[in-house]
């Protein structure tokens, strides 16, 4: 290699990449994300692929070089997208972009994952794998529309960590109308016991546009009391760190370090390329930081031509907007304020160009330093975990 190649790659920037698959067996009543229920043998798998990777070459020959950081398989439910089409994109995305030791997350339902599928899997590239256990009460999950019960959530986190995946991760939901604080505490001790390097924790949250933020609008869904939720969200920490988890971000608890590097690159202020029907992108271009969404329509995607502009509003892209420097900053400060290690504002400041501690951002966080609800150590700020329960009036005081 020579010296100007040497020196080319030491500079290139960090990239993630997402990869949105937008099929389920059913959707979720509090799922807010795009998603479509299909059979599988109704899902167009190879042509999927095949779309994917026209736009892929094209976002990449425009973004130019970068280190791959992370690729993470989202959905909808990718443990349904045959392994080797999911395989044909994962070796096309570490083609166009170099990387070493990069993690690869593959989000799976417990229906759709065997260990035939974690085999298959582990073949195509997949390190990690995030399993949709959302709780261990049959009823619960009949409430959460989950096609699973708690045997073939347990049966599958077994599954994935005896296949030899490097991570698994288990996510939780919590929070729930009729359960208990002690509930959601045994629940976590229960997924944490049999070994994941990983828990999400989410409370039960109640989005625009789902069955059950209609259901919420008419007085019709039962929901549990706040204290009860703050409660529970307390019982569940407790119980992980008590297992050796390290409460690293608002919602998320790894052991040994093993954090989720493809959210935690966001969370940070990466930029990450988003590839699929209704995926959604951030990446910096000659014209400053760009976010975009591709179309979700599914046939619209697979018919998109070679000749459909990328970066604005087409058939292919539904949403396109420059990222000002303030809009910029002010996501850095929600997002890494959701990290134990917080924020440094001095770096974000001049890493999005807009100015940082102005005279009502001072203030502010003397307000909230003197509350108890911000701990500032030099440009670093940071929420204490006693107050993480009011990080979002937290944020929207600094912003």
């Amino acid at each position: 290699m020579t010296d100007a190649a040497v020196s080319a790659a030491s500079t290139r920037r960090a990239l993630s990449v997402y990869v949105h698959f937008p099929w389920c067996l059913a959707k979720c009543p509090y799922c807010d994300f795009f998603s479509l229920a299909a059979q599988r043998d109704a899902i167009p798998h190879g042509a999927y692929a095949d779309a994917m990777l026209r736009e892929l070459e094209r976002r990449a020959a425009d973004v130019g070089p970068h280190e791959l950081a992370s690729v993470f398989f989202g959905g909808g439910t990718p443990s349904l997208w045959e392994p080797k089409e999911l395989g044909r994109v994962l070796a096309a995305i570490s083609g166009a972009f170099g990387g070493k030791d990069v993690e690869v997350t593959a989000e799976c339902n417990p229906s759709s994952f065997d260990e035939r599928r974690a085999e298959e899997l582990l073949r195509v590239g997949v390190n990690r794998v995030s399993l949709g256990v959302q709780g261990l009460e049959r009823e619960r999950l009949a409430f959460l529309g989950r096609l699973h019960d708690a045997d073939g959530a347990l049966g599958a986190l077994r599954t994935a960590l005896g296949a030899g995946f490097r991570r698994v991760s288990a996510d939780l939901i919590f929070g729930v109308a009729g359960e208990s604080p002690d509930v959601a505490r045994r629940e976590a001790l229960t997924i944490a016991e049999l070994g994941p390097t990983h828990v999400s924790a989410y409370a039960l949250t109640i989005e625009p546009g789902t069955r059950f933020g209609a259901l919420a609008k008419a007085n019709k869904l039962p929901l549990l009391e706040e204290d009860l939720v703050a409660r529970s969200f307390e019982a569940v920490a407790t119980a992980l760190e008590g297992a050796g988890f390290e409460h690293y971000e608002i919602s998320n608890f790894a052991r040994g370090g093993h954090y989720a590097e493809h959210n935690l690159a966001i969370w940070r202020g990466g930029t990450y390329l988003g590839l699929g029907t209704g995926a959604w992108g951030t990446v910096r271009r000659a014209g400053g930081l760009l976010r975009y969404r591709n179309a979700p329509a599914p046939e619209r995607y697979l018919s998109a031509t070679a000749t459909a502009p990328l970066w604005e509003i087409s058939e292919l892209v539904s949403d396109a907007e420059h990222v000002d420097a303030a809009t910029a900053l002010s996501e850095r400060l929600m997002l890494g304020l959701r990290l134990a290690e917080g924020v440094d504002l001095a770096r974000a400041a001049a890493e999005t160009g807009a100015p940082g501690w102005t005279r009502e951002r001072e203030r502010a966080a003397e307000r909230l330093v003197r509350s108890g609800r911000l701990v500032r150590d030099g440009a670093r700020l940071r929420i204490p975990e006693s107050a993480w329960l009011f990080a979002d009036a937290v944020v929207r005081e600094l912003m």
